[in-house]
């Protein structure tokens, strides 16, 4: 796990090695372990490392035969299968990502087929001069880039690419309109003019500082298998199994975040199965806010299976300090006030572990959400996130029109026939809500804190073998959703295998009381958050102090929504510093 950058000149010419060294400073934060750099003909690539796998050997780039060089960010989980594709190839490293890069020798761009895990490469061919870039099929770990002064320019976060000095940070007002009524931006556009993702699962190859070929390749997806509920419960074990057992693959300790629910109480009770040691579990409650606390069950469960677990508590006053801290971390902005416990609880356990398992994935694999149980009950589908998150508020001084179109656009990408309305949902949100928010969540909160996080229930599986993520998308409607409760066949193999989690109870969805703590701070607030330079171009400033002097906690999520946007806007718009605490930022001038 890693921070990447890297560039390509346009003209042919070596590129400044001051440019990437600039570049490399801005994700310095995702590898503190070392650093390394290359150049050769037109390409410069740069890693800072966070050393996981192969400790000592394991520092990039990585070059082999015919002066090929690789950077990476993520992990190669089945690199140790990878080697009897290659006999004969004499390895220089341990390394997880030193496979991929004799698989390109052999075979080219198709490499990336056999590839089971998380990451996103570029890969610098001397022979034609040209650079791959290439990006996992969920789009566990980001990449970015941009064309701007003769070069193209790519790097893991956006930030990156702005610290080139050759593209100034411009917002796309479209852009800002969806990220507050979605809570994040859709597809390969960001809300910086000129920077863009690669999708999931998407490569590119470029020359002479041009894309000059795209191919994607898409996130495995099963077709319906008839099996019996016996029968699939049996396949989801072994796929479990397997999934955890790879994921775990690392040269430094690892943990597990754990709520209590079902998806990482599901990783809980296998990684007891097959850790010999007690597995370290890190949960987080809000003290003193009301909110119901999993804790308590979290501990249960850990007990139960031997595990050690580990408490955090997250306050008010935490709320206030660590706002800043975590818009400047999400800079390709998801408003999703979930990144708060995640970011605390990313501080907490890196005292103690490298590496933790995180159960992102499982309610779109296996149809978790309440949205999907009410699509299902439908007669005629209807557009998922057909209201936004400000809508009825007055507060735009131009109502954002087209704010959905982005995610229109995934409804009739994603969109197939032969699907039922329950897998058009998961694979809706598995193409923009999963990346863009859920994913970007995990890698900036984590990654700003030096911690890697993974993720068992996207495995993709082996070259020709299913993993469990199509597994799990496969299942027939039946199997995910039954008697009104989402992830069927994950509660019947937890109630057959950690009973005390409860399984078929109803569980209380994950939240953080945002809109109390604004609205105890609402009247301090409110002149603050209208002057902000980002909210005054875009909202009315009586509807703004209205609602965080009046009615904050009614609409928790809007005060949060304009709350995290005017610290982003400070800092990557406007360039002041994150330190001190968010009403220090939102005073800055």
């Amino acid at each position: 796990m890693c921070g990447i950058a890297g560039l390509m000149r346009a003209d042919g010419a070596a590129p400044d090695a001051a440019l990437l060294a600039r570049m490399l400073r801005a994700v310095g934060h995702r590898g503190p372990d070392g650093e390394g750099s290359h150049i050769s003909g037109s390409v410069a690539l740069g890693q800072a490392r966070l050393a996981i796998i192969d400790l000592e050997g394991g520092k990039q780039p990585l070059f082999g035969a015919d002066g090929l060089a690789l950077v990476a960010n993520g992990e190669i989980y089945n690199y140790r299968e990878l080697y009897s594709l290659l006999p004969g190839v004499n390895f220089a490293t341990g390394s997880d990502c030193e496979p991929p890069l004799h698989l390109y020798h052999r075979d080219g761009k198709s490499f990336l087929n056999y590839l089971r895990g998380m990451y996103a490469i570029a890969l610098h061919d001397p022979r034609d001069d040209s650079l791959l870039l290439a990006r996992d099929p969920f789009g566990i770990k980001p990449l970015y880039y941009a064309e701007a002064g003769g070069h193209l320019l790519f790097a893991s976060e956006p930030q990156a690419i702005i610290a080139s000095g050759l593209i100034e940070p411009r917002l796309v007002a479209a852009k800002r309109d969806e990220l507050l009524q979605l809570q994040f931006t859709t597809g390969a556009d960001t809300i910086f003019q000129g920077i863009h993702r690669l999708l999931p699962g998407e490569m590119l190859i470029c020359r002479k500082g041009r894309i000059i070929e795209r191919e994607r390749r898409a996130a495995p997806m099963a077709a319906v298998t008839p099996r019996s509920e016996t029968e699939a419960l049996a396949e989801l074990d072994r796929l479990l199994q397997e999934s955890v057992d790879l994921h775990q693959r690392a040269d430094v300790p690892y943990g597990l975040f754990l709520s209590g629910g079902i998806d990482s109480s599901a990783l809980l009770a296998m990684m007891a199965r097959l850790n010999p040691r007690p597995v370290l579990a890190y949960s987080l409650g809000f003290p003193d806010s009301g909110l119901h606390d999993e804790r308590n069950l979290a501990a249960t469960l850990a007990r139960k299976v031997g595990a050690e677990h580990r408490s955090v508590d997250f306050t008010a006053a935490d709320f206030w300090s660590l706002l800043p801290r975590v818009a400047e971390a999400m800079d390709d902005p998801a408003a999703d006030y979930a990144c708060l416990p995640t970011f605390k609880l990313a501080q907490f356990a890196a005292r103690e572990v490298k590496v933790v398992l995180s159960g992102e994935g499982g309610d779109e694999i296996f149809g978790g959400y309440g949205r999907y149980r009410s699509a299902m009950r439908l007669l005629f589908a209807k557009p998922l996130r057909r209201k936004g998150a400000l809508d009825g508020l007055d507060l735009f001084r131009e109502e954002p029109a087209k704010w959905r179109s982005g995610f229109a656009a995934a409804e009739r990408a994603t969109r197939f026939a032969e699907e039922s309305k329950l897998q058009a949902a998961q694979r809706l949100d598995i193409a923009d809500w999963l990346p863009n928010d859920l994913l970007t969540k995990l890698d900036r909160c984590l990654m700003r804190n030096a911690l890697e996080g993974r993720t068992p229930f996207l495995d993709c599986g082996a070259v020709d073998a299913v993993g469990l993520s199509a597994f799990g998308f496969g299942l027939n409607d039946g199997f995910k959703i039954r008697d009104g409760l989402g992830k069927h066949l994950l509660r019947r193999w937890l109630k057959e295998h950690l009973p005390e989690a409860e399984p078929f109870s109803r569980k209380r969805g994950f939240t953080v009381p945002v809109g109390q703590w604004i609205a105890a701070q609402g009247k301090r607030l409110a002149p603050l958050i209208v002057q902000q330079p980002g909210i005054a171009e875009a909202f009315k400033p009586e509807a703004v102090t209205q609602l965080f002097a009046g009615g904050a906690e009614r609409n928790g999520f809007a005060a949060w929504a304009l709350l995290f946007y005017a610290l982003w806007h400070q800092h990557h718009m406007l360039g002041h510093s994150a330190e001190g605490d968010a009403f220090d930022l939102l005073s800055a001038s």
